[in-house]
């Protein structure tokens, strides 16, 4: 056994860069502080408690919470002090960590944050918390207070060296909160240490945070330079239409812009001739998140991996880039899209030695796919997608599908019927020409649209048969992909495996994945398991685009340098003569 080791900041397979800075790099230390940023979301909410299985939470309450640790927007994944000032573990046994509190730190009503409140808090999340956190958090088997300061982490294995970090990551109420309010449904928020504290809330319309003038951890590293708003301010709105039309009247003024067709030609009213305006592209090198259709495998019809093929070839993105998204969107061919993590060409030597034993738990079209260059089907754009139907006529065929009076019927002799499920409007123009294209196929194809509540419940218990999903990945992918791709996962409610996939090779990779013992393991079982994900077809990618447009009223500042893998919003800061000027002008 080694000595254990007690150091301030915490790198999985790689060096924290800035532990001696002063503070991060895409930090401005002399930001002034003041002012409001205000953005818009959707749906409603009814309460404060997001970690609960009940209600619907308010956006934005991360900033009412400190986590033990908190992460580096420029490193894969690195953490650095917060709650905790450093940690206490052991290289050779990582069957336990030890966390040591700030004795500093505090929460709102000035009582210490300590050991009791982490223990508190993790085992009202292991135990009444969403199933996808709990399985996140499966390998913590007990929570020991050694002191009022120093709280001990123990594991169930060694195997997953990330959980070590991935305790650091959770936002800390106060026990005495936990135990009064945990699960109940409501608009106060549980005790926090956090930098803001909740200002006032508009039922269902718009929620604000207030800076807290007493908090605690303003001058700690992380900090320096962030959190300088007074207030954040979200504002609900139905559709993105309405809320495009808030963001013109500067009801807020911050907008990430997800619609090709507002930042090629939405951008022309008054205020932006007036040069009020700001629009920027923000680059990341994080991979781009996967939006897909996603064919829910809990259902016969998707079973044959012939039918999803089928499904993937009737989905024509070149046209649909030309003529609803000005040629902005990318095809995304990897689940890692545009990141180092995606696999590329053939597989490499290296990844062959991890492939080539799981290749017999494959089924003969996976097996070949997952050995050849990757490529999507492509059209020729001009809407008729003639060649992707004829491809997918045959593959259904081929599946045993068959036709009779105009109608597609499965094997079984029931028809081929698919209803796509969605909430709110904005999918409705990229799923109408995709359904147009399933009929043409002889589908019974239909676009179902249900309200938020319904959605969500239906998404809980997997009752769809196909569904819009986003699987967003970090520069570190590691034990969180059991969730989306396990076959534990796929029977768990609540859980973040939308598809149902189980596949032991999947497993497989997965668990090397958890278990990666340097940067260059992480990169290979990711590449592998990106060919595995491909070769299944167990979704239909839609598009996406590395970076972020963001459009902003010309108030807001940001330091030269941006992070490499965020926009990194909370170290931006408002200009107070630049905010009098966009003030005065939406006066007239």
């Amino acid at each position: 056994m080694a000595t254990p080791i007690t150091i301030t900041a915490l790198a999985h397979n790689s060096t924290a860069e800035y532990v001696n800075a002063p503070y991060m790099p895409y930090a401005n230390p002399n930001a002034p502080t003041g002012g409001t940023l205000s953005l818009d979301t959707r749906g409603t909410f009814n309460a404060a408690n997001k970690w609960m299985t009940t209600g619907v939470a308010m956006i934005g309450t991360d900033y009412l919470y400190d986590t033990l640790m908190t992460g580096s927007l420029n490193e894969a994944f690195t953490m650095y002090p917060q709650l905790a000032s450093k940690v206490t573990y052991d290289p050779d046994d990582t069957s336990w960590i030890v966390y040591h509190l700030n004795p500093a730190a505090r929460f709102w009503d000035g009582s210490p944050v300590t050991s009791r409140d982490v223990k508190a808090t993790y085992e009202a999340i292991l135990n009444k918390g969403p199933m996808y956190i709990r399985s996140y958090l499966s390998d913590i088997k007990d929570i020991q207070v050694i002191d009022k300061q120093r709280v001990k982490f123990v594991f169930a294995s060694t195997e997953n060296k990330e959980i070590l970090l991935t305790v650091g990551q959770f936002p800390i109420f106060a026990k005495s909160s936990i135990d009064a309010d945990f699960e109940k449904i409501s608009l106060t928020p549980l005790m926090g240490s956090g930098p803001y504290k909740l200002g006032r809330v508009d039922a269902g319309r718009s929620v604000s945070y207030v800076r807290d003038p007493n908090y605690w951890g303003r001058d700690l590293m992380v900090n320096r330079g962030r959190y300088n708003f007074d207030m954040i301010k979200f504002v609900y709105y139905q559709s993105d239409e309405i809320a495009f039309e808030g963001f013109k009247s500067g009801q807020y003024r911050f907008r990430p812009e997800n619609k090709a067709s507002n930042w090629a030609t939405g951008y022309n009213f008054p205020a932006v001739k007036a040069g009020l305006i700001n629009k920027e592209t923000i680059t990341s090198q994080n991979p781009v998140p996967m939006q897909a259709l996603v064919m829910n495998m809990r259902r016969p019809i998707f079973q044959d991996i012939r039918v999803r093929q089928a499904l993937t070839a009737a989905y024509d993105f070149e046209w649909m880039n030309k003529t609803l998204f000005h040629g902005q969107y990318e095809r995304l061919q990897s689940f890692f899209h545009g990141s180092e993590l995606a696999a590329t060409g053939t597989p490499s030597s290296q990844e062959m030695q991890v492939l080539t034993p799981l290749l017999s738990k494959l089924e003969p079209i996976q097996r070949k796919a997952v050995l050849m260059e990757w490529q999507l089907p492509t059209s020729d754009g001009n809407g008729f997608n003639r060649e992707g139907l004829l491809k997918a006529r045959q593959l259904l065929l081929d599946a045993g599908f068959y036709y009779n009076d105009m109608k597609l019927y499965q094997p079984n002799g029931s028809l081929a019927q698919i209803e796509i499920l969605m909430t709110g409007e904005t999918m409705g123009r990229v799923l109408l020409p995709y359904i147009r294209n399933l009929k043409r196929l002889g589908f019974d194809a239909t676009l179902r649209q249900v309200d938020g509540p319904q959605y969500y419940e239906r998404m809980r218990r997997f009752d769809y048969d196909m569904v819009v999903d986003v699987f967003a990945q970090s520069l570190s992918p590691g034990a969180e992909q059991a969730a989306f791709w396990g076959s534990a996962a796929a029977d768990e409610p609540g859980n973040h495996n939308t598809i149902g996939i189980k596949n032991a090779a999947i497993d497989e990779v997965v668990a090397a994945l958890g278990g990666a013992e340097n940067r260059e393991e992480i990169v290979l079982y990711t590449q592998v398991l990106d060919r595995l994900l491909r070769a299944g077809h167990y979704l239909v990618p839609l598009y996406g685009k590395s970076g972020t447009n963001v459009a902003y009223w010309d108030q807001y500042r940001h330091t030269k340098k941006l992070p490499t893998n965020a926009v990194g919003i909370d170290y931006w800061w408002v200009d107070k003569e630049a905010e009098a000027r966009v003030n005065q002008y939406l006066k007239q």
